[in-house]
């Protein structure tokens, strides 16, 4: 992720880059221009002024300009605005923030005009009635599935309450057909497609979660998702405490809620629970066990064709293009069924059709947001072959692929 350079530093380094007469990149189509700041950034408060070298076509007062250099190794990247421009001189205002530690690997420009690109879901996709989070979960039986069979749904369920039944006191199992979430718990397993893990009823919710991919409601969350229902923010370690109380007091001892997520959706949840003081409280093994469960059974209801009404047809799809880079895009589309498939994690074939070649390859969604009329989509290339990427640098960039070029553009910056 990017870091925002700290102010000291910020002028340390704007300071640096005249000393030191570091060359600064602006990439416009498959152009990179070499600026040179000619001047002490204080010569002029509020701004900066450059040598080019060649003039930047088409370029007016208050353009936007995406900056970059490299500094000792390290890739600071920036965006100015331009007040005044000459044939090989810009004026600009003083960049706001500095930005580090970028979580892509090269520079993005705007696409060729003769690039097309075409995607294609690599899975049955669905558009469904399902409360719905803005993540996917990737398919995934789960190592207990060598000893289930996940065609045969009634006989999955049953091994499911026998196993249960070995380590809690109760079990509950709900699918959100006909039956839309009600209850605290429910609404909030719905908004947030996390369980809902209270080891020691009388401790509360945890405080961290420990999963590297987040799966557990932590106290924080609870709270946000109080506030978002409309508790007021002094009232909310109230509504906490009534809340855990509440289970003390019905003779809860132990509870665990985990949603049965299937792509962006989540399709109800399997609740169990003790309230028996000779049945020791559930740790993270259940918690690892009843998510495995979670996922045979979302696959089990995929290929039971339980969801086969929603399903929407593989056809390809065209987005428009804003930016570029080899190692991701982001694209736009009109707001549409289409769209509200399209969450972070989830996966895409794409051709990136040029004039002499096409690479196919596949990207994932790493972010996503919207307007009133079309939502954007940032994606990471992923798995590109070296021949292909080589391909690519030099269409986009309109220069060889260096070993220099490398060194700068790729990596860990």
């Amino acid at each position: 992720m990017a870091t925002q350079i700290k102010r000291i530093e910020k002028d340390f380094l704007i300071k640096a880059l005249y000393d030191n007469r570091i060359t600064v990149i602006y990439n416009k189509g498959q152009t990179q221009y070499n600026l040179l700041v000619e001047r002490p950034a204080d010569t002029e408060e509020g701004q900066l002024f450059f040598k080019l070298d060649k003039t930047i076509d088409e370029l007016k007062a208050k353009d936007r300009l995406d900056l970059m250099f490299d500094y000792c190794g390290q890739v600071i990247t920036f965006f100015v605005e331009v007040v005044s421009v000459d044939k090989k001189q810009i004026v600009t205002t003083k960049p706001e923030f500095l930005h580090k530690n970028l979580d892509r690997s090269f520079s993005r420009v705007s696409a060729p005009p003769d690039l097309q690109v075409e995607f294609t879901f690599l899975d049955d996709r669905y558009s469904l009635s399902y409360p719905k989070i803005n993540e996917y979960e990737p398919e995934g039986q789960g190592e207990l599935v060598k000893t289930m069979n996940p065609k045969n749904l009634s006989g999955l369920v049953r091994q499911m309450e026998e196993w249960i039944k070995g380590f809690a006191s109760g079990y509950k199992m709900v699918v959100f057909k006909d039956v839309k979430p009600n209850t605290v718990e429910e609404r909030l397993l719905a908004e947030t497609g996390k369980s809902l893990y209270l080891p020691l009823i009388q401790k509360g919710f945890p405080l961290e979660d420990p999963y590297p991919r987040k799966r557990l409601v932590t106290l924080d969350i609870f709270r946000r998702f109080l506030e978002n229902s409309g508790v007021e923010r002094h009232k909310v370690n109230d509504t906490c405490a009534r809340f855990i109380k509440q289970k003390h007091d019905k003779g809860f001892i132990s509870e665990l809620w985990v949603p049965i997520l299937f792509q962006e959706y989540v399709i109800g949840y399997i609740r169990a629970w003790v309230d028996k003081e000779e049945i020791p409280p559930f740790d993270y093994t259940v918690i690892d066990n009843i998510h495995q469960f979670s996922k045979i059974l979302a696959h089990s209801l995929r290929i039971n064709r339980f969801f086969d009404s929603g399903k929407i047809k593989g056809y390809p799809f065209e987005g428009r293009i804003i930016d570029i880079s080899v190692s991701g895009l982001l694209f736009s589309y009109p707001i549409s069924a289409l769209t509200t498939t399209l969450v972070p994690e989830s996966e895409l074939s794409v051709e990136l059709k040029a004039l002499n070649r096409t690479v196919s390859t596949k990207v994932k969604i790493v972010r996503n947001f919207k307007d009133r009329i079309r939502e954007y989509f940032g994606c990471n290339f992923l798995k590109m072959e070296p021949e292909d990427i080589r391909f690519l640098f030099e269409y986009l960039y309109g220069k060889p692929f260096t070993d220099e070029d490398a060194a700068f553009l790729a990596g860990h910056v």
